[in-house]
């Protein structure tokens, strides 16, 4: 549906021996070190939704300042103005979520929670921006003509990917219910 620079195949490996040599971390222990790896690819993916939200928003109000309806620019309108301030205000909290996350990544914690709410947060918010920028080009959005619609299909798996929401919101009970 969309992201189609970023290949995602299933790998299997039938009778595949690996010297010892050539083992990372001790056998067995494969399991570990992919989990160790989450944190930061959270965090990536927080990012990766804030790119997407923020040239959605870019393009929604290139958008609204050239589009006139009822003799009147879209920014004009009252609604517009709500919704892109909604949009900013949830792209900002966003940020502070993910820069948070990096930042204790940068100094050695593995912020499990942070992480988690980090991609939680950024791509719930992305995908509500990019929804109201979409909604906000009216049929143009759906157009392949504009970038907004491209935006639209690679926001959506953000969602998924890295762990589902709803498993955010699981890692994000169990660490709070841990302490």
């Amino acid at each position: 549906m969309g992201q189609r620079a970023s290949g995602t195949v299933a790998l299997s490996f039938d009778e595949c021996r690996v010297p010892a040599e050539n083992l990372v971390g001790r056998r067995g222990g494969g399991y570990a070190i992919a989990l160790s790896a989450l944190g930061a690819g959270r965090g990536g993916i927080g990012g990766l939704s804030l790119g997407l939200a923020e040239a959605a928003l870019s393009s929604g109000l290139a958008y609204a300042r050239e589009r006139r309806a009822f003799g009147k620019s879209l920014t004009d309108f009252q609604n517009t103005q709500f919704v892109l301030a909604d949009c900013r205000t949830e792209l900002d909290a966003a940020w502070l979520l993910v820069m948070r996350a990096a930042r204790l990544l940068d100094d050695g914690d593995k912020a499990v929670a942070e992480t988690s709410m980090a991609k939680l947060f950024a791509t719930e918010a992305c995908g509500r921006v990019v929804d109201r920028m979409v909604q906000l080009h009216g049929g143009y959005g759906y157009s392949r003509d504009y970038a907004v619609e491209r935006i639209y299909r690679d926001a959506r798996v953000t969602r998924i990917y890295e762990g589902t929401n709803e498993i955010q919101r699981l890692v994000i009970a169990r660490e709070l219910l841990r302490g």
